[in-house]
């Protein structure tokens, strides 16, 4: 790296004056933040973002998918940029660090480029992605930007469509608009993200940073145990076919299988629909949400049929038919390797440790990576605490990713 940016360092003081001044808007007793896409919350967040960036003296652009872009002009005269960023949105109740951190770290660099007058090989944009939380729309605004989004996504929001046009007028925004976003990959020269670990890995391995090799694939199942209605009073046990027995036994046997077969997965049951519900009724089926997720599509395939079996094993023994309907499947996405060897370099200038690790949780990157080299830099999660008031990480951890933020960009950039 060029010795004078190799000394080049974020200015603490003004990035928590920053992120704690953010953290007020839409902050709860608890210590956290409740600022979901496009409340008012959320609104009033982006209106302070622009003010900020006004007062650093750089450039704004708002997309028509409510993207708030800050540009600084470095580079040559092409509108090519190398975009760094995140998103302002948090679900419901959740954690002042995840999203935030990002935003304000990709426009703390931009100031420190600008306050030094240095020029690059490319232009540099931070970026404050919309509903990146799946509010309505999971991934909207990068997904828009980079014309992954469809008009059969806006058609079906997460919420009541009612509520999402409401949003969308709140916003002044429209689902032409938002379909009209799309940006041309040749003025995309990368994206890289700074984003809390969201888990404990970084925390128990003693490491500063985790650079992130790949966003795990997603897939979504529902499962329906079916067995027979009977008088919970009358029906001897070992005489049911009770869907509760087999729901509860796939349950209980899926950790098992997942931690023995595939300990670097995960897979969760994160909701059951009882019929009928009643006390006295032996339950005739039951709906389970099941949701795995891994690293490789290979390793889902597999994942998948051992669950089924599974699932086939536990309705065998208690005598139920079962069913299984697919929802969702995200394929896993690498991050770009000169990307993540942009990062080591900026670690081992700022003499940090680093791991290389999967992200377990989604991202903006994810979409990003389709239309350029995407990465993303790790701090630790406190606890590994996410999307909840307890959501926390270090202040100095902040600033080091901040500053491995800066060095990686001026790598790429230069």
């Amino acid at each position: 790296m060029n010795k004078t940016f190799s000394t080049l360092r974020i200015n603490q003081d003004r990035f928590r004056s920053h992120f704690e001044a953010l953290a007020k808007i839409g902050g709860t007793a608890e210590g956290g933040v409740h600022r979901p896409a496009l409340s008012e919350a959320h609104l009033e967040a982006r209106r302070w973002l622009k003010k900020q960036i006004a007062q650093a003296h750089l450039e704004i652009k708002i997309d028509g998918a409510g993207n708030h872009h800050a540009l600084l002009g470095c580079g040559p005269q092409d509108g090519t940029g190398l975009l760094l960023g995140s998103h302002l949105d948090s679900v419901p109740n959740g954690g002042r660090f995840d999203g935030p951190l990002g935003v304000l770290a990709a426009l703390e660099v931009l100031q420190v480029i600008k306050e030094q007058g240095l020029s690059l090989k490319v232009n540099l944009e931070a970026v404050d992605f919309t509903d990146e939380e799946d509010c309505f729309v999971s991934y909207m605004g990068s997904r828009a930007l980079t014309g992954d989004l469809k008009r059969h996504d806006l058609q079906n929001p997460s919420k009541s469509r009612d509520l999402f046009q409401q949003a969308l007028s709140r916003a002044g925004l429209t689902e032409s608009g938002i379909l009209a976003a799309a940006r041309d990959p040749k003025t995309v020269a990368g994206y890289l993200e700074l984003h809390i670990e969201q888990g404990n890995r970084l925390i128990e391995q003693r490491k500063d940073i985790g650079i992130v090799t790949t966003i795990v694939g997603i897939r979504s199942r529902w499962l329906k145990f079916l067995g027979r209605a009977d008088h919970a009073g009358t029906t001897p046990v070992n005489r049911r076919r009770d869907a509760a027995q087999g729901a509860a036994a796939f349950t209980l046997a899926v950790r098992d299988l997942v931690m023995k077969d595939f300990p670097d997965s995960v897979v969760n049951v994160g909701n059951m629909e009882f019929a009928p519900a009643a006390f006295n009724v032996v339950p005739e089926a039951v709906k389970v949400a099941l949701q795995f997720r891994a690293d490789e599509n290979n390793k889902l395939d597999r994942m998948e049929k051992a669950l089924l079996e599974e699932a086939g094993r536990a309705a065998q023994r208690f005598g139920l038919r079962w069913e299984m309907a697919p929802l969702e499947s995200i394929a896993p996405v690498d991050m770009n390797p000169k990307v993540q060897e942009a990062i080591i370099r900026a670690c081992e200038n700022l003499n940090l440790s680093y791991v290389m690790l999967s992200s377990g949780a989604g991202h903006d990157a994810q979409s990003m990576a389709s239309i350029g080299p995407a990465g993303m830099i790790f701090v630790p999660s406190a606890g590994g605490f996410s999307h909840s008031p307890r959501e926390f990480t270090e202040w100095q951890d902040c600033c080091n990713g901040a500053n491995v933020l800066l060095h990686a960009a001026l790598t790429l950039a230069h």
